[in-house]
C-alpha cells in the first residue's frame, strides 16, 4: 500500500502534533492565527493515529515561545511540539501542564478579586485534573467551564 502525505513538509518552523481532537481551531486562536501570521499554516483534524484521533497544527516560519506552550498545554494535555529547521526535526517535546497557572486563564467569576480593576492581582488556577484538564481558581474556587474561551 502506498502511503501518502496528507500535508506537505515545512522547511522551518513549528509542528503541534497530538492535539486533542478538535482542538486544532482553538490552538490557531491561541496564535493568533490568522490575525498575526502571513506564513503558511497547515491544519489536519481528525487524523488517525495509533491512539485513536488527533489533530496536527504546521506554522512554517515561527517557533512558540513558552507562553504560547503552557496556553496549548491547557487545551490538549497530550500534544508535542516539534521544531524543524531545514526540513528536519531539530528539537521535540511534550508539552507539561504545570500544577499552577498564573497570569494565562481569566476567571470566569465577574467578582473574582483577579478580575478586579482597582486590584493588581493576577490570575491563578490550582490544576486538579490534566487530562482532561479541570482547574480551579486560586481566590474564589470556581472552576470554569470552557478553559480555552478564558485563555487571555
Amino acid at each position: 500500500m502506498k502511503k501518502e502525505l496528507k500535508i506537505p513538509l515545512i522547511k522551518n518552523g513549528s509542528v503541534i502534533d497530538h492535539i486533542t481532537p478538535g482542538n486544532a481551531v482553538k490552538v490557531l486562536k491561541i496564535l493568533g492565527i490568522p490575525e498575526t501570521s502571513s506564513s503558511i499554516v497547515s491544519v489536519a483534524m481528525n487524523v488517525k493515529s495509533k491512539i485513536g484521533k488527533k489533530d496536527i497544527v504546521k506554522v512554517e516560519n515561527r517557533e512558540l515561545d513558552p507562553n504560547e506552550v503552557d496556553k496549548i498545554a491547557l487545551i490538549a494535555p497530550k500534544a508535542t511540539i516539534n521544531i524543524i529547521r531545514d526540513y528536519k526535526v531539530t528539537e521535540k517535546h511534550k508539552v507539561k501542564l504545570p500544577n499552577e497557572i498564573i497570569g494565562i486563564v481569566k476567571c470566569s467569576n465577574p467578582t473574582c478579586i483577579s478580575n478586579a480593576q482597582r486590584e493588581p492581582v493576577k490570575s491563578r488556577f490550582k490544576v486538579i485534573k490534566k487530562d482532561p484538564t479541570e482547574i480551579k481558581c486560586y481566590y474564589c474556587e470556581r472552576e470554569p467551564e470552557d478553559i480555552a474561551e478564558r485563555i487571555i
